[in-house]
């Protein structure tokens, strides 16, 4: 892992985004109103077509399919969510300022992803008449509500809980046509599971790193992560054309760089919670970037270069212009408008060097299903 302490520049203007970001946020968490917000980096709520996703026939995938869903219907983390003994005590009023408010911000938003997805696994559920597709979204939906609900209690602890019935009902909610559920959403629990285990394994190596008992819990969690996408990777081997037709090709590689760029710029935002863990954030997205790919070979025909020399630059081109938007955004008036209307250019030119970076072609396997080994 590369040393903190080897990296000496500094980018003020970053800074100072981020110096007046805490200011604005020390002390006056509406965490409900943060989960609510629907922004580009926000986690958000979405809806489908729900009759098509209950016209989906499993017979493809009957093998692999009934395999997952004894697994899920196992429930092998049916009582993981609870405080135990190694649930220490924090020291919420004691936590730097910095950290309390990047971590609270990593908390809501973790919260609000969880949330995101039970919502959707629930309403499928209560739509669909199609049995093998009923019984998946159950168990989803019943993994994601504990998940958001033990991350709730992190936040209730600090006193500063979301109100996550009011939550379902203010939140906006996006429509994405299935297939489009299908990349996002698979991408979202396989990076989840990345994440997850990386920061695990890394406080398993430095457990004076960890500053909150949270973390302790992420490695059986994250194997519920890792399930979800198996169920996404089966339901995209339903049809062939999902993953093979040129059009869809494009659509993969499209949603690729959307997530890990929305993962690069949310990571930068959070300089002092990456600090106080221990973690380089560029170091840590590409190794999750790379866990990420690596799994996602079970059924994309490609991978991102991470490791070409466009990437991280156009990375840092696209977070830099992120920053610029929101202090736009910030000051108004039509000066400020100009501002964000100039970034938000800059940052789809970056977002378009780097769709432009040629992927890495791969052939799926045969057999779709993986098993968690990191």
């Amino acid at each position: 892992m590369k040393d903190l302490t080897q990296d000496t520049t500094r980018d003020t203007t970053q800074d100072t985004t981020h110096g007046e970001l805490h200011s604005e946020l020390a002390g006056t968490f509406d965490t409900t109103a943060m989960a609510t917000e629907t922004t580009l980096l926000n986690p958000r709520f979405y809806t489908t077509d729900f009759d098509e996703m209950d016209r989906i026939d499993v017979t493809p995938v009957r093998a692999e399919w009934d395999a997952l869903l004894a697994q899920m219907k196992s429930d092998p983390n049916k009582g993981h969510f609870k405080k135990t003994e190694a649930w220490d005590k924090v020291d919420w009023d004691g936590m730097d300022p910095a950290l309390r408010t990047e971590f609270i911000d990593f908390l809501v938003s973790s919260c609000t992803a969880e949330f995101s997805g039970c919502v959707l696994y629930k309403e499928m559920k209560r739509r669909g008449t199609n049995a093998d597709i009923c019984e998946l979204f159950n168990y989803m939906a019943r993994d994601e509500a504990r998940h958001a609900g033990f991350i709730n209690d992190a936040l209730r602890e600090a006193g500063v809980a979301v109100n996550l019935g009011f939550l379902t009902k203010a939140k906006k909610y996006t429509y994405f046509r299935p297939k489009f559920i299908y990349y996002a959403t698979y991408l979202s629990e396989k990076i989840g599971y990345a994440r997850y285990i990386t920061i695990y394994r890394h406080l398993e190596a430095h457990p004076e790193q960890r500053f909150h008992p949270i973390f302790k819990w992420f490695r059986e969690w994250c194997n519920d992560e890792f399930s979800h996408g198996e169920a996404f990777a089966l339901l995209m081997r339903t049809d062939p054309k999902l993953t093979t037709s040129f059009t869809n090709r494009l659509w993969i590689k499209f949603f690729l760089v959307a997530v890990y760029s929305t993962m690069w710029v949310r990571d930068h935002a959070r300089k002092d919670f990456h600090a106080a863990l221990g973690v380089d954030i560029d170091w840590y997205d590409q190794e999750v970037y790379r866990k990420t790919s690596a799994i996602a070979k079970q059924v994309f025909p490609m991978e991102i270069d991470i490791d070409h020399k466009a990437w991280i630059p156009n990375l840092n081109r696209m977070n830099a212009a992120m920053i610029d938007m929101e202090k736009g955004k910030r000051k108004g008036g039509l000066s400020g408008r100009v501002a964000h209307a100039t970034a938000s250019a800059r940052a789809m030119l970056a977002f378009a060097r780097l769709y432009l970076i040629p992927v890495i072609r791969s052939t799926p396997p045969a057999n779709v299903r993986l098993e968690p080994t990191y």
